[in-house]
């Protein structure tokens, strides 16, 4: 009988993030086909927290976090008992267009963010193509020997973004438009700047379900096929897919049921639709997935857990 089991020849790395060596990556097969290969690691479930309150998300996700939306720090302990693998914190207040808070403020949270909550800390700045590298001089100084993820590197500033990688030894975020030959080529430069690949971790866009989503597990599984199939080694990079920021300014996901009766219980829906994306991506390729609500993070364990028993 003709063998219709496929065979990789290549690996997508390990990247390893906190102190405590939690390991991202590794596989030598497409996401959960054990019966091909091996998965040594589970993808990660992170929660998101912000550095400022957020003013304009929808009661399904103010309630279950009620109290602890206004300080960054209870916020994040919250996520770690709650049982996320990972923090991923944002620092939108950064933004000048926005509170415009310093670097050294930035800085200062995440020392202090690190003291209180013992998983893992991913760091994503506020956007700003010019501001970023400035923050994260003094957020990388601030976590020197905590192995931190921190991002985005884009094509406007990842040499300064790599150079602040470099001189602390943390693991840094490629963030490309949604395109595979674009996703390789911010690999190819930032590791032209001298940081190892196993320190990269890709962010090649993410779309939520109905918003592009379709489009986006496309170049996610073409990523992996490219890094397990061809062994391109600029394409075997872990994949970190923020999905909660996505999901969360739909208009499915945040519209109430008063607006739309026909579109039943506003949480449901909306804990749906982030549970949906991020499974799919998960399915696409995803090493580490980000969202909001606490009950997506405890469907998606779930779901991870039986597809890899």
């Amino acid at each position: 009988m003709e063998n219709l089991l496929n065979s990789y020849t290549g690996k997508i790395r390990e990247v390893t993030i906190g102190g405590d060596g939690l390991i991202v990556g590794g596989q030598n097969t497409l996401p959960f086909y054990l019966f091909e290969g091996e998965m040594p690691h589970k993808p990660l479930v992170a929660m998101e927290v912000l550095d400022i309150e957020p003013t304009d998300w929808p009661p399904a996700l103010t309630e279950p976090l009620s109290g602890v939306l206004n300080d960054p720090l209870k916020w994040a302990k919250k996520c770690e008992d709650l049982g996320a693998d990972l923090i991923c914190l944002y620092l939108l207040g950064t933004s000048p267009d926005g509170a415009n808070k310093s670097p050294e403020e930035a800085g200062e949270l995440t020392k202090k963010m690190l003291e209180n909550i013992k998983v893992p800390l991913v760091i994503y700045g506020s956007g700003d193509k010019e501001k970023d590298p400035k923050v994260f001089t003094k957020v990388t100084e601030a976590a020197l020997g905590k192995n931190i993820l921190f991002g985005p590197a884009q094509e406007e500033n990842y040499k300064l973004v790599a150079g602040a990688a470099l001189a602390t030894q943390q693991n840094v975020i490629a963030f490309s438009p949604l395109d595979i030959n674009l996703a390789k080529q911010q690999n190819i430069l930032i590791t032209q700047m001298g940081v190892k690949p196993e320190n990269i971790v890709m962010d090649p866009t993410t779309g939520a379900l109905g918003y592009g989503l379709e489009y986006c597990f496309s170049i996610l599984e073409r990523l992996k096929l490219a890094a397990l199939q061809q062994n391109d080694t600029m394409t075997q990079m872990p994949i970190i897919c923020t999905v909660g920021k996505e999901v969360w300014k739909v208009k499915e996901a945040k519209v109430s049921e008063a607006e739309e009766p026909s579109w039943g219980n506003a949480e449901k829906r909306g804990i749906n639709w982030e549970v949906v994306t991020a499974f799919t991506l998960l399915l696409a390729g995803a090493d580490i997935v980000v969202v909001r609500h606490p009950k997506s993070l405890e469907v998606l364990h779930a779901l991870i857990k039986e597809l890899l028993s």
